[in-house]
């Protein structure tokens, strides 16, 4: 298994424990991170945008997983309190067993109908 698929790997499962302080192990202090809402620069910054998901989190469910030595893509689909599938995608630079930046898709379809539903 190649070196930056392993520390993905890791990391997904970390947060998917919804073990936030594992999954931020895995994360550079000058971590970019590329989300649908934006841009993220730092680990506080990135902390501050995972810790909502981590907490409304029930399950996720691996989809695909591959990478080389230096990046790496994992999709899956998430179970979390306002939404029943939450598909997602990460592809990661990974350097010195650290992610240093992300590429972040989701589909926020579902999460924008369950706050108009929330209403």
């Amino acid at each position: 298994m190649s070196t930056a698929l392993k520390v993905a790997l890791a990391y997904h499962e970390a947060w998917k424990s919804r073990d936030l302080e594992r999954a931020m192990s895995y994360i550079a202090d000058d971590i970019v991170c590329d989300a649908p809402a934006g841009r993220l620069e730092g680990a506080d910054a990135y902390r501050a945008f995972l810790s909502p998901f981590v907490q409304m989190l029930r399950s996720a469910t691996m989809l695909a997983a591959f990478g080389d030595d230096e990046t790496a893509l994992v999709m899956y689909d998430a179970e979390t309190v306002p939404v029943p599938s939450a598909p997602g995608a990460e592809c990661v630079t990974v350097r010195a067993g650290r992610i240093v930046y992300s590429r972040f898709l989701f589909d926020r379809a579902p999460f924008d109908a369950a706050r108009r539903q929330a209403v």
